[in-house]
């Protein structure tokens, strides 16, 4: 199984509680997991945090942190399509396009494997959100992609403190 990482992940990880100066094992363990395949990052979704200015950046501009952990694949345009159309709505104005943001991309790198790929996102499911509103655990669950949240992962793959 390949998780595939929400940038929410990261981002509240290192703000709240395994903050990159005070935790490395956890961001070792993600370069390490990265390494063998079991965690991933598509491009779209590391964009997202790699042009910032805060640690989170500086960690993510490591040449060996890109090269670990972002997937290297295109996205297939025809899934991006299906996850707005399946998803979210098939008559999304350029505005709520705009809202969804790059969460599209994150699930359907998943949904081009789902038997071998689970999204990891901090959201939650809000079943009765509608269109561009709707949460990434609701769209994949639409398209039967698997979700977890962080510590689903993280226990799924035997993560310790102190381990690779």
């Amino acid at each position: 199984m390949t998780y595939l990482l929400d940038a929410n992940v990261l981002i509240i990880a290192n703000r709240q509680y395994y903050a990159i100066d005070r935790v490395p094992d956890f961001w070792d363990w993600l370069i390490a997991k990265g390494q063998s395949g079991d965690i991933k990052i598509a491009e779209e979704v590391f964009d997202e945090f790699a042009g910032g200015s805060d640690a989170l950046a500086d960690w993510a501009s490591d040449d060996e942190v890109r090269s670990s952990l972002v997937l290297p694949e295109a996205v297939n345009i025809n899934h991006v399509r299906r996850v707005i159309s399946e998803g979210y709505a098939s008559d999304l104005t350029d505005d709520e396009i705009e809202q969804v943001g790059r969460d599209p991309f994150l699930i359907a790198h998943a949904l081009a494997n789902p038997s071998n790929r689970t999204v990891v996102t901090l959201e939650t499911s809000k079943p009765n959100r509608v269109r561009a509103n709707r949460h990434v655990p609701d769209v994949c669950r639409s398209l039967n992609v698997g979700c977890v949240d962080t510590f689903g992962m993280l226990f799924s793959l035997d993560f310790r403190i102190g381990s690779r």
